[in-house]
Order: structure tokens, then sequence, then C-alpha cells
């Protein structure tokens, strides 16, 4: 059995916040993750077709989002069997419990597989599991749950439960609500799924998959355990505890909350107990303010901050790090936080400016990756693959321009380094530095393009987040996988916080 509080206290001392080591920059030795992957080639972000198949993105936002009208039908069809109409979710977990917070898992890939090692071993008495959005890429199909999904969680002894996220939704919601809710597809009980009844978007909009029953049923087998099992009612839900209510929001593909679920957010809120909101987009993100609009007027941070509604954290997924934003309203402080690490490609954090949004001063504001180990990963797959050798930058040098370029102090001691025209210009090219030029790594790169910084070599800065709760406190810990079997054995703890519930 793992004592989580003295595994935080050892993470503390290894983290990327005390050393380049604990960033995973001096990995001798891949981790045990490699045993676990499976044997078929994972799909690649590099391959045009993988980029066909997610191109709903791309035309929810040119023609508008059908993700509203289409969960209304798979919310009426659960209904109709029986789901409570209220989306409740009774855990019998008492009054102390913990759990843990995946977010944007669905590779299959190494990146994924690397988080599993650590989270196994810090989650291990966890109560259960909650994906924050893209359980499955590129597009959510029911068929590619085996090694995406059942084979990297098998041997985690808890129920998993899921928001689902952009990608999820490319496949009409149809593998998710079949794995998570039990749920028959829309055809089969006469809701045909169509998108866009006519027009440009219903020619060019990609189908859902037709759910292969018999390989799902295999794939099942890898969770197959009592303890392992869970239905929720719809792809949102609340989980009600005795001192703390989880309220998991689906966003769709671009960000929208529909009426039927934003009614619902506003009664299931009114509950009198501390909350914690999940969701598949983020409210804040990089020096960004983002919530999601409600149908009918007004966003999902209004509810946030309501204090009759005491929210005292919003996680939210789809941006590939970790943030943290402790975000002051009237006499309260609620945490924002980004937890979109635990599979997928990076995004970027050297990119963020000097942070200021909802009044936050820099010195608050907690990222992992750490913007210099970022910009340092990024010129080391770009001098990799433009073969520019020039072009790298070392964790000490990319720490000492990003420190020049925020104005802070750098987060962990480094050594003193010039600053060399060569560095300026790398740094420029990639975004750490201002220029109109630059390598595709931001904002436009990461809705569209990022997928080509895909890449499967420690270290691979992802992370997780357990959560522990009493009747006092929420703790929230953000645990990080580099992939390197060190942070294998000890998994860094790269940021703490710990919230009155009373």
């Amino acid at each position: 059995m793992v004592d989580v509080g003295r595994a935080a206290q050892r993470g503390r001392e290894v983290s990327s916040r005390v050393s380049k080591e604990g960033a995973g920059w001096s990995c001798t030795r891949r981790g045990t993750f490699e045993d676990l992957l499976p044997s078929r080639e994972p799909f690649s972000w590099l391959d045009v077709r993988t980029v066909w198949r997610s191109r709903n993105e791309v035309l929810a936002a040119l023609f508008g989002d059908p993700s509203g009208q289409v969960r209304a039908r798979w919310v009426a069809s659960q209904r109709a069997r029986g789901a409570d109409p209220s989306f409740r979710i009774p855990m019998d977990v008492g009054p102390e419990f913990s759990f843990l917070v995946l977010g944007d898992t669905g590779e299959g890939d190494s990146s994924q597989y690397a988080v599993v090692p650590g989270m196994l071993r810090i989650g291990e008495d966890t109560a259960f599991a909650v994906v924050a959005s893209d359980v499955i890429y590129p597009t959510g199909s029911g068929n590619e749950y085996e090694d995406k999904f059942f084979r990297p969680y098998q041997d985690y002894r808890a129920p998993i439960y899921a928001i689902p996220g952009n990608h999820d939704w490319y496949d009409g919601l149809g593998g998710f609500m079949r794995v998570f809710c039990d749920a028959p597809s829309l055809e089969a009980e006469g809701e045909g799924f169509k998108p866009s009844p006519s027009g440009l978007r219903g020619l060019l909009w990609r189908r859902p998959e037709k759910i292969d029953e018999a390989r799902l049923a295999r794939a099942r087998e890898r969770r197959s355990k009592p303890e392992q099992q869970a239905a929720q009612p719809a792809p949102y839900w609340a989980m009600e505890t005795p001192g703390l209510l989880i309220v998991g929001v689906d966003t769709g593909i671009r960000g929208d909350i529909d009426a039927e679920q934003a009614d619902w957010l506003r009664e299931v809120s009114r509950d009198p107990r501390p909350k914690v909101l999940i969701t598949g987009k983020p409210i804040y993100t990089r020096n960004d303010y983002k919530p999601s609009k409600l149908a009918g007027g007004g966003t999902i941070d209004d509810i946030v901050t309501d204090p009759a509604h005491n929210y005292v954290a919003a996680i939210g997924g789809d941006v590939h790090n970790y943030q943290r934003f402790p975000i002051r309203v009237g006499e309260r402080t609620i945490q924002y936080i980004v937890a979109g690490g635990s599979g997928a490609f990076m995004h970027a954090t050297h990119t963020t400016p000097r942070v200021t949004v909802g009044g936050l001063h820099e010195d608050d504001y907690r990222c992992y990756p750490l913007r210099g180990d970022s910009l340092s990963f990024y010129s080391r797959l770009y001098s990799d693959r433009l073969r520019m050798r020039w072009f790298y930058l070392t964790p000490d040098e990319s720490a000492a321009l990003m420190s020049r370029q925020i104005g802070n102090t750098p987060v962990r001691d480094i050594p003193a380094v010039p600053i060399t025209r060569r560095m300026r210009w790398a740094a420029r090219i990639l975004g750490g530095w201002p220029m109109p030029f630059r390598l595709p790594v931001g904002r436009v790169f990461h809705r569209y393009l990022s997928e080509l910084s895909d890449w499967d070599t420690p270290p691979f800065f992802k992370s997780f987040l357990h959560v522990s709760v009493t009747p006092e406190v929420l703790r929230i810990r953000c645990f990080a996988a580099t992939g390197c079997l060190p942070q294998e054995i000890e998994p860094p703890l790269e940021d703490e916080i710990v919230i009155p519930l009373v």
C-alpha cells in the first residue's frame, strides 16, 4: 500500500522544479511502460489520413457545431431507457476518499502508456478515476477502445468515469456512449445521426463508425473485475459523495453548452455541498479567459463564481499540459486547473506570456512543463526534424531565455548562462520571444496542426491529478510522468494545493 503523503514528500524533492534530472532530461533508462505497449503500431498524427479523419473540428468551426442537438437525442434516449433524470451518480465512498483525474489520454502510444505505472502506484487506493476529455484519438471510435482505454488501465482496480472531449464527438459520441453508458446507437433506436441535413457540412462531415460488438466485448474483458465496473447515466453527470459534489460537463466539439444541459447545471449547482467542476474545456488557459457559453446567455463561469453554488475548483482538459490559476472571486479563491496532460502530445507552455489574466500575479501561476523545459523540448523536436543542430537550446539555456522574457526568477537553480544571438533567434522562431514569424507552436497551430508535435521519446512531460477529500479539506496534487525509470519509481510532484471545505 502506497502512502501518498510520503510519496508526495519524496516527489517534491525529485521534481522538475528542483532539477533537470527531475524533468527527465538525464534519462538513461526508459521506464517499464514499454512492456505494456500493444504490439500493433499506433496511428500517426503525421499521416494526412489521420488529419482528414479529424476534419469535423474544422467543419464545426466553419459551419456550426451540431453537438448540442445530438447530445439532446442521446439524453432523451438515456431517459427513455430508465436513467435517473437528474443524472446523479451515488458514490459509496465515505467521508474520506481519493480519486484520480486523467485528461486527454487516448493516443494508444508511448506518451499515454508512460503515465500508467505512476498512476497505478499513486492511485493504488483511490476510489475511482475520471477521464476529462478525449478518451480516444483521433475520432472517438468505439472500435479503438481496447488499446487506448481497456489495455492501458486494465490493472487499475477501481471504476473509471469520463467526460467526452471534442475528439470523442467526431464519432457522434457513439463509441463513448456505448462504453461508458452502455447505450445502443441512436440508429438502432430510430434516431439517425444527422448532424447536417443539407449543405456542405453534411457532404463533408465524417460519419460514425459501426461498432464491432464482438471486438468491443473482447476489449471489455481486460477490465471485467466486479470492482472495476461502472455505468454513468449520460455524457454529463453529478457524483454524490457525503461532503463534495463532483460535477462533470460535456462541452462538445466547440465548447458550447446546450439549453437542456445548462438548465441541468444550474439545478445541480444549487446543492449546498462544496463542488468541483470537471469539464472538457478549461475556463482559464495560457493568459486567456475562455469560459464555455451557455445556450440562452451567460457562461459556465457565471455558475462557478456564484457564491451560492460553492464551487472551489474547476478542472478542464483539452489543453495538453498542466496549469493552475488561483483566481480571487470576491472573498473566495477558486482554483482553475488545466489537466490535459495524461497521454496526448504536449502543448507548449513557453508561448504563454507573463500571466495577468483574472488579476492573477505571474508568481502565483503554475504550469508543467516549466516554460524553459517546454522551449527546450520544442527546440529539440524541430532541430531533429529539420536537421538543424544549431537550433537546439539546452534546458539551462531555455530556462535563462524564458526568465529574461517573462521577467521572473527561474523556478529551479540554473548556472549563469550568457544569452547569445543564436539563442535569441532560436527562441524567437519557436515562439518563446516576440517575432512576427515563428515555427508552428502557437494558438492556431494548437487548434489545427498541433498533432505535428507528437513525440514518442522521453521526456514526455505527462501528468495526472491525485485528489484527496476529507470533511475539512480538498487536496489536489499534480504528479508527473516523464517516461524515464526513476520518475516511474518515484513520480515527481509538480504542484499541490490544499483547499478548505469548511
